[in-house]
């Protein structure tokens, strides 16, 4: 009966550390890749209904059949393109992940463009679901990221220049910033199909609806209409 027990609680933690790996992370593929596509119809008419109904979603995602997918599945065009940075942050952030590739389910990366105005920056923000590596084309970025309580809040930060590589880790408050007279670029890959971003300012201070001013003006120990003019601007 002991031994019973023992197997049976082993059995019980090794499934939820089993469920806590799947979870942290994008699935691993198990065939040569998933298409991914919001449309159960486009999943080839050999699934069932029943199999649609108990297929499981990868980020949203259903598999196309791999008979159905095309080179235009795997291809994006248009990071030579500058974005536009006539904005009140002066940076702009050209995307691309699962959603501008349907290639890329399955397959954990994805990639984006930075342009930087001069003293424009990609203000203090995390991505939830993926670590990122960052590469300077252009320009100077002041960079840096905060680790976690644990870590003693330590901020690491390095001035970049051009073939400059810098690593943030995943969910960690991260930011760039130009430092130079002109403008820069840098191309960014990050381990996710769909990492996310939570942009600190905007989540605190542009919640909807707002967050309570009285937990604001605790939490950051300022005066409520500093507090109130935070929200309106956000």
């Amino acid at each position: 009966m002991k031994v019973f027990r023992f197997v049976a609680v082993m059995s019980s933690l090794l499934a939820a550390i089993a469920v806590s790996f799947v979870s942290a992370s994008d699935p691993s593929p198990l065939q040569d890749f998933c298409v991914g596509t919001n449309e159960p119809s486009n999943i080839g008419m050999h699934w069932s209904y029943h199999r649609i109904r108990n297929s499981v979603f990868v980020n949203g995602k259903f598999c196309k059949d791999p008979k159905l997918a095309t080179a235009d599945d795997f291809f994006f065009s248009g990071l030579t393109k500058p974005g536009n940075t006539t904005n009140r942050v002066g940076s702009n952030v050209t995307t691309v992940n699962v959603n501008q590739i349907s290639g890329l389910n399955t397959l954990g990366i994805s990639i984006v463009r930075v342009d930087y105005a001069p003293g424009g920056q990609n203000p203090p923000h995390t991505h939830p679901r993926g670590t990122e590596i960052l590469v300077v084309l252009e320009g100077t970025l002041y960079v840096g990221f905060v680790a976690s309580n644990q870590n003693n809040n330590t901020l690491f930060t390095k001035i970049l220049n051009p073939g400059d590589v810098f690593v943030f880790p995943v969910g960690l408050i991260h930011f760039q910033f130009n430092i130079g007279k002109i403008k820069a670029v840098a191309f960014a890959a990050l381990s996710s199909q769909n990492p996310g971003v939570i942009t600190i300012a905007n989540s605190v201070f542009g919640s909807n609806p707002p967050i309570d001013p009285h937990v604001l003006t605790k939490a950051f120990q300022l005066d409520m209409n500093v507090i109130k003019f935070l929200q309106s601007v956000f």
